[in-house]
């Protein structure tokens, strides 16, 4: 037996999959069901765009529902570490400054199923978060992105 991921997340991260879960449960499955049984009624499935197009949202809506309860199902809620609150770490915002005059950013370290960099959220596994993990207010980091080589320092931990 094969052993699964784990996947952390904020306890907000984990009520929002739930969210996901139930919608996609109680509505979408729903909707793709009536959409399949009109399609059917189209006549001849063999040439029904219409049909072929429900199916594959109804593949696409429960592979998201398999998705979403294995993560959720393995879900580690990631808790703030109060003791060391100058040290960057999963579920905190950390706010740096790219060296030597650029801009300061602010992100929160939060597991892979939550990551949004739209919403300033991004992965543990993400390039800068890993370069950041681990250090404290006032460090410089190097950090290895896709662009290149940059250096940053730590402003600021919440």
């Amino acid at each position: 037996m094969a052993i699964e991921k784990s996947y952390y997340m904020t306890q907000e991260g984990k009520e929002k999959m739930e969210e996901e879960l139930h919608q996609l449960k109680t509505e979408k499955r729903q909707e793709v069901v009536e959409r399949i049984k009109e399609a059917r009624d189209f006549g001849d499935l063999s040439e029904n765009s219409e049909y072929d197009a429900a199916k594959d949202e109804q593949s696409f809506v429960e592979t998201r529902i398999s998705q979403v309860e294995k993560m959720i199902r393995n879900a580690v809620i990631i808790e703030n570490d109060n003791d060391n609150s100058d040290i960057v770490s999963l579920g905190k915002s950390v706010t740096f400054k790219e060296l030597p005059d650029g801009d300061e950013e602010t992100y929160m370290i939060v597991g892979s199923a939550e990551a949004d960099p739209f919403e300033g959220k991004i992965s543990n596994d993400s390039p800068m978060a890993k370069s950041l993990l681990g250090h404290e207010i006032g460090t410089e980091v190097a950090v290895t992105t896709p662009g290149g080589d940059i250096q940053v320092k730590i402003v600021k931990v919440d």
